[in-house]
């Protein structure tokens, strides 16, 4: 098949672009016009009535439609006219008419060969609070908050999670905002989609990823608006987002500013904390707030630039500036409680990105991206204290979260990135793309107060480089992607701290180590929506981050020892849409997964200190399943539900001296392995108001108990575990003038349950938040 396809790359003829322009019969624009070739080519114009659209070689028809007009058909020969015109006439007949053509970015992500998933966002936006909302309520993914808002998060894709995942924007690694910014506080109104790939990721975004990855696709309208939203809730909490676009007609620039604002004072209460009773002489269990876990956000951005030039599709240049504060109110457990200690970010960001298409010859797109971050940590722990829940403290002899010398300790971790990337269009349907990215992070640190400590300077580079090729068979409905992926990592070490827990002693000085991963991916399609099958495999591997390398200054400690992660991850599924009746659709879709994890890393927790550090289990076998279902009645309701099932157990049986480990077949611990999703939306438009829509969303959390040790350690009985949850939210919203004006009004964690994650730290009771969102277009 593969020789069949090569072969016929050879006769492939190229392709070509043509542009034009969409008018009235009075000569105003026609703005946002479908001008399509077919069922799978198509464009929209934007607000100059202008269009491109990349061709095949010889005469293809174009047909270009908007409501309210009359629909005009031309045959045109994109390397012989690649100039077309076309004129309108009004049609009050059709008004009720749209013609449509090609399917949605997120429905053909979600019909590709990768096992992917592109949640609505859209939708969401006037009642969305972060992104981690919207991205934990998909099938086989799982978010894991500590506390409330911008507190540390772990999240997982079948049963790989933490860094094992990637986060990206518009392709690059979110990392280039600064260590301070994750989808938690990414401004939300800045959101076009977001693609989730499950095990296996495509080799275009140039990620190491063993689990999966998240690519944020931020908007690209060609218009002018202004997105703006404010919340307040419980605890304290205030959230402000802004996204706006402004395009010079004559000029052509567009200017895109965004900024999002976060506050929480996160002074919820938790139960059942041990304070002491001084009357009694005894630790009683009670109720308290969280008395020290202020956090603060802000990322401002600005983004100028050109697009649909003859010499660039795409020149942008942008700035953006983050910083956090976050206080921090306990260690890795509940246990140990802080009253002083605190962290903080800042980072200054410029990149620029270019791209083209039929750059020097038809059918070669060309992207390239450059980005520097200037990124500023600060870890600061000068407190001798010992904090209790009530907010009392005892003077001690050490600090409050490594339980040492005081320290003001700062992390300067400048980041260089740069990213190209070739994809060369045989024809429509055979595409060959390769794809380098190199990712430099520098780790400089001081500190203020601490005498002892030696400062140190290393260095984490990162060169991949991929290469697919795709292809479209049997009328489309066949497609398939091979790839293959190269890993350079280079490391340099300049830091000597606790040699005997970081094992700095044993890697001095630089190294460089090379890796090679490969895979690829299949979807057939019947010629009905009813039924289509998936599968896809990846060698993958990943090499560990910086975190888990040099630690978070706070209480995650160094390991330079580890080893990079490598796996095998199979994933083979089916996916259809019925529709039984109209108006009604019924879209289905289930998944098998298996990872074979060799050094597999993950966080261990110490309990007497509550501190931790990564560390290596040399084998993890994964296996699970997935599903999802989504119904839909006309434009009134939907409801999706999904639940995931993930089975995953140490596979390593023996010590090194030879004697079976007591952990052979466990479960990896600390990790949900069955939990369920259940979300339904009502909607009505015009409801006493013209212009109006009601939309009211129950959601529904189902998480199954699971042990947080090791079930081979101690009796079942007297095991840790976190209990099974439920957890129930809902809001109701309302839009008026066409969307223009938003207000909602949400309830999280409706019936006030008892909620846990992470080593059983508590997260936050009933909560309320309102949101106001104005949208000018």
């Amino acid at each position: 098949m593969l020789l069949a396809g090569l072969l016929y790359l050879l006769d492939a003829a190229s392709q070509g672009t043509v542009r034009g322009t969409v008018r009235d019969a009075a000569g105003r624009p026609v703005v946002a016009a479908t001008v399509a070739a077919g069922a799978q080519r198509g464009t929209s114009t934007d607000d100059r009535g202008a269009y491109a659209l990349e061709l095949p070689a010889g005469r293809t028809t174009l047909t270009v439609s908007s409501v309210g007009y009359k629909t005009v058909k031309a045959e045109v020969d994109a390397a012989r006219t690649p100039t077309q015109n076309f004129v309108l006439e009004e049609d009050a007949v059709t008004l009720n008419v749209v013609e449509v053509y090609a399917k949605s970015p997120a429905q053909r992500l979600r019909e590709s060969a990768f096992a992917a998933a592109a949640p609505d966002v859209k939708a969401q936006l006037s009642q969305l609070h972060d992104l981690n909302t919207l991205v934990g309520r998909t099938a086989g993914v799982k978010v894991r908050e500590e506390g409330g808002v911008g507190s540390d998060f772990e999240l997982s894709i079948n049963g790989l999670s933490g860094n094992s995942i990637r986060y990206f924007m518009d392709g690059l690694p979110l990392a280039t905002k600064g260590s301070g910014v994750s989808p938690a506080n990414l401004p939300v109104n800045l959101i076009e989609r977001v693609e989730i790939y499950k095990g296996v990721v495509p080799a275009y975004l140039g990620a190491d990823a063993l689990g999966g990855a998240i690519n944020i696709i931020t908007r690209r309208e060609q218009r002018n608006y202004l997105d703006a939203s404010y919340g307040i809730g419980s605890f304290h909490t205030h959230k402000a987002d802004l996204f706006a676009q402004v395009v010079d007609r004559r000029t052509g620039i567009i200017v895109r500013p965004a900024a999002g604002f976060n506050f929480s004072k996160n002074d919820y209460r938790v139960r059942g904390v041990e304070l002491w009773d001084e009357a009694a002489q005894e630790f009683r269990l009670t109720d308290r707030r969280r008395f020290h876990d202020d956090y603060l956000s802000a990322l401002m951005q600005l983004e100028a630039g050109v697009s649909r030039r003859t010499w660039a599709d795409e020149l942008f240049v942008s700035a953006s500036y983050s910083t956090t504060r976050k206080q921090l109110q306990t260690g890795a457990m509940q246990t140990i409680v802080y009253g002083a200690a605190e962290r903080q970010t800042e980072a200054w960001n410029i990149a620029a990105r270019y791209a083209k298409k039929a750059l020097f010859l038809p059918g070669l797109n060309v992207s390239l991206s450059a980005s520097h971050t200037w990124d500023h940590a600060q870890t600061i722990d000068t407190t001798f204290r010992k904090y209790r829940w009530d907010g009392s403290y005892i003077e001690s002899a050490r600090s409050e979260i490594l339980g040492r010398d005081r320290m003001h300790r700062h992390y300067r971790r400048p980041l260089m990135l740069v990213r190209l990337g070739l994809d060369y269009h045989f024809n429509p349907h055979h595409t060959l793309n390769l794809n380098y990215l190199m990712n430099r992070t520098g780790n400089r640190r001081t500190d203020e107060v601490d005498s002892d400590f030696a400062p140190s300077d290393d260095i984490f580079a990162k060169h991949t480089l991929g290469l697919s090729y795709s292809q479209l068979l049997v009328e489309d409905r066949w497609q398939n992607t091979f790839f293959v992926k190269n890993y350079t990592n280079y490391l340099k070490v300049g830091q000597q701290e606790l040699p005997w827990i970081t094992g700095s002693g044993e890697v001095q000085g630089p190294s460089t180590k090379n890796h090679t991963g490969y895979g690829l991916a299949t979807r057939y399609a019947f010629p009905s929506d009813a039924f289509a099958v998936k599968a896809s495999y990846e060698h993958s591997l990943r090499l560990p981050m910086s975190r888990e390398l040099l630690g978070n200054g706070t209480t995650v400690y160094a390991n330079l020892r580890l080893r990079p992660e490598n796996s095998h991850n199979i994933n083979l599924g089916f996916f259809g849409a019925v529709r039984p009746a109209a108006g009604h659709r019924l879209d289905y879709e289930l998944n098998a997964f298996y990872r074979d994890v060799k050094d597999y890393i993950r966080l261990v927790v110490s309990e007497t200190e509550g501190t931790s550090q990564y560390d290596n289990v040399p084998g993890v076998g994964i296996r699970g399943l997935e599903g999802e279902l989504r119904y839909a009645y006309s434009d009134l309701l939907q409801v999706v539900a999904n639940g995931s099932w993930e089975d995953a157990r140490s596979m390593t049986r023996y010590y090194p001296d030879g004697k079976e480990m007591i952990t052979y077949r466990n479960r990896i611990p600390n990790r949900p392995w069955l939990f369920a999703h259940v979300e339904a939306t009502l909607k009505r438009r015009d409801v006493l108001i013209p212009r109006s829509t009601v939309r009211l969303t129950y959601n529904f959390d189902f998480v199954r108990s699971f042990f947080l040790t090791w079930e081979g350690y101690g009796s079942l009985d007297s095991k840790s575990r976190i209990p099974t949850q439920y957890r129930h939210d809902v809001a109701l919203s309302v839009s008026l003038a066409d969307e223009r004006y938003n207000i909602s009004l949400s309830c999280n964690n409706l019936f006030d349950r008892t909620l846990y994650d992470n080593y059983k730290l508590q997260k936050p009771g009933r909560a309320f938040f309102c949101k106001f969102r104005v949208f000018i277009n």
